[in-house]
C-alpha cells in the first residue's frame, strides 16, 4: 500500500522545471508515475522534448499556457500569431473565436501537448484589474460565456483538452494573485449573475479541465482562498455546477497562497478541498519530493482521506485517457492549416479614431507598464518591429514611469501605451507628449483610453498579428 500511496501522490503533481531539456530527476519522476508536466518558454519547447517526456511516461498530462495574445509559451520571442481574448471579444464573432481556438489546438496537437491552460473565462468587470485585462473576452458575462464556449470547442475540436480559468472568476480584482491574495467583494448573488455564467457554460460545453483561482471570496469562504476552500471547489463547482473533470490549481508558488502555507500544506489542503492536480510552476527534485511526502503523510495521519487522493488521481488519468482517445481527431486536423486566421482577427479587432498616417520611419516611444507575471518577460508589444519591417528608419525609445520624454525632431512620433485606462501616469505622459507634438499617433495594446483629438489605434491585445494590423492601418 505504501508504494501505491506514493504513486497516487505523484499522479496528482504537475511541476514545471528550469532548463531547456528534461532534467534527470524529472525523467525519474515520470517513471515513478508523475502525472503531469507544465511547460514554459524557458524550456525550449519542441516535439523532441515532448517525445523525451513521453518516453518516460506515455500518459503524462503535458500542459502549457497558450492563450494567444500576451500569454504565449510557443511564440514568446516573436509574439503570438493570435490576437488574444479581448480582441476576439471586440470582434464578437464566435465562429472566428472557434477558428482561432482550433488553430491553437492544432499547433499544440502537432507537438503532442495534452492540455492547454486556456481560455481565461474571467469576466473583466473591474477595468483596474492588473492581471486579467485583455486576457478576458470582455466585461460582461454573456459575451465571455459565448466566446469561452467557442474557444473550448475550437481547442477540443483539435483533440487537445481545454481548461477554463480562474474559477470562480478573477475579473473583479485589483490585486495580482502572483504577488498577493486578491479579495473579491461580491455577494453570492453577484457571483452567480456575473462571474459564474462563463464557467457554467464551459461545463455544459464539456470542458475537460478547470483551473482554480487563488482568490479570497468572503461570500463563499471568509478565511481560505478558493483553491483551498471545500465550499468553492466541491460544494460550488462540483455540486452546484456539476463539474466532474480534472480540477487543477493555479501555480502554488504564487504569493496569494504561498504567503499562507508551505507547498506541502497547500497541496494537501487543495486536494482536501476537491482539487485533482497540483500545478507547481517551478520545481526541483527536492521540492517535488517534499510535496509528495506531505501528501502521503496526510493520508497516513488521516488529514487527507485516501479515497479523495485516489479520486483525484483517477481524474488525472481520465484526462490522459480522453487525450489518447482523440488521436484520430488530431491527425484529422493536422492538415487544417489556417495561418491567416490570427491576422484576420487582429485586423477586425482594431478600433481607431483620427486619420493620421505614416509615410516614413517614426520615432516610437513605448510608454509601457510592467506586464503581469502571467506574461513572459520576453514578450514584445511588437509595434516597433512591425513598423520597422514596413518603414526602414523606425527608431524605438523605451520610457519608464519616472522617465522623461525624448527630444522630438522632424520625424513622425508614435506613442505606444499599454492599459492607459488603468494607469494615470500613462495617460499623463501621453497628454504631455501630445502637447509637445500634437500630431503624434497613439497606439494602445491593452485596455485603452483614447485621448481627445489624437489619432488613436487600439489593438486590444499584445501579439505579433495585432502589431502588424496596427502598422498596416497606419500605412494605409
Amino acid at each position: 500500500m505504501s508504494g501505491d500511496l506514493y504513486r497516487l501522490a505523484m499522479t496528482v503533481l504537475h511541476p514545471g522545471y528550469e532548463g531547456t531539456s528534461a532534467p534527470d530527476w524529472l525523467r525519474r519522476a515520470l517513471g515513478e508515475g508523475l502525472g503531469g508536466v507544465v511547460l514554459f518558454a524557458r524550456n525550449a519547447i519542441d516535439d523532441r522534448l515532448i517525445r523525451d517526456l513521453r518516453a518516460e511516461n506515455p500518459d503524462t498530462v503535458v500542459s502549457i499556457d497558450e492563450e494567444g495574445g500576451a500569454v504565449t509559451r510557443l511564440e514568446v520571442m516573436a509574439g503570438s500569431s493570435f490576437p488574444g481574448n479581448r480582441a476576439l471579444g471586440v470582434v464578437d464573432d464566435v465562429k472566428l473565436t472557434e477558428r482561432v481556438g482550433r488553430q491553437i489546438g492544432r499547433m499544440l496537437a502537432d507537438l503532442d501537448i495534452t492540455l492547454n491552460y486556456a481560455p481565461s473565462a474571467d469576466v473583466n468587470a473591474n477595468p483596474a484589474n492588473p492581471v486579467i485585462g485583455v486576457r478576458s473576452f470582455g466585461p460582461t458575462p454573456e459575451l465571455v460565456a459565448r466566446h469561452t464556449v467557442a474557444y473550448i470547442d475550437g481547442v477540443q475540436g483539435a483533440g487537445v483538452a481545454a481548461c477554463a480559468k480562474h474559477f470562480p472568476g478573477h475579473g473583479d480584482t485589483i490585486t495580482d494573485s502572483h504577488l498577493a491574495l486578491p479579495t473579491v467583494h461580491a455577494s453570492r448573488e453577484v457571483l452567480a449573475e456575473r462571474d459564474l455564467p462563463p464557467f457554467r457554460a464551459a461545463i455544459e460545453a464539456g470542458v475537460r479541465s478547470i483551473m482554480s483561482g487563488h482568490l479570497l471570496i468572503p461570500a463563499l469562504d471568509p478565511s481560505l482562498p478558493a483553491t483551498l476552500s471545500r465550499t468553492a471547489m466541491t460544494e460550488l463547482l462540483r455540486g452546484e455546477l456539476g463539474f466532474d473533470g480534472m480540477l487543477v490549481t493555479d501555480a502554488i508558488e504564487m504569493r496569494a497562497v504561498a504567503a499562507m502555507f508551505g507547498p506541502g500544506e497547500i497541496a494537501v489542503r487543495a486536494l482536501g478541498a476537491g482539487v485533482d492536480a497540483i500545478c507547481v510552476g517551478l520545481s526541483t527534485e527536492e521540492s517535488l519530493h517534499e510535496i509528495r511526502d506531505a501528501i502521503v503523510a496526510a493520508v497516513r495521519n488521516g488529514t487527507l482521506p485516501e479515497e479523495r487522493l485516489a479520486r483525484a488521481a483517477e481524474r488525472v488519468r481520465a484526462l490522459a485517457d480522453w487525450y489518447a482517445a482523440q488521436a484520430a481527431l488530431r491527425q484529422e486536423v493536422h492538415d487544417d492549416v489556417d495561418e491567416g486566421v490570427g491576422l484576420r482577427a487582429a485586423r477586425a479587432a482594431l478600433t481607431t479614431q483620427g486619420s493620421a498616417t505614416l509615410d516614413r520611419g517614426p520615432l516610437v516611444v513605448e510608454i509601457n507598464t510592467r506586464f503581469s507575471k502571467a506574461v513572459d518577460p520576453a514578450t514584445p508589444t511588437g509595434i516597433t518591429a512591425a513598423l520597422t519591417s514596413l518603414l526602414p528608419g523606425t527608431e524605438r525609445v523605451q520610457m519608464e514611469q519616472e522617465g522623461e520624454l525624448p527630444a522630438f525632431d522632424e520625424r513622425p512620433v508614435v506613442l505606444v501605451a499599454h492599459d492607459a485606462a488603468r494607469h494615470a501616469w500613462v495617460r499623463d505622459t501621453v497628454a504631455k507628449a501630445l502637447a509637445l507634438r500634437p500630431g503624434a499617433i497613439v497606439v494602445d495594446t491593452g485596455i485603452a483610453a483614447a485621448p481627445e483629438g489624437a489619432t488613436h489605434v487600439a489593438t486590444h491585445g499584445i501579439s505579433r498579428v495585432s502589431a502588424q494590423a496596427a502598422a498596416e492601418w497606419l500605412l494605409r
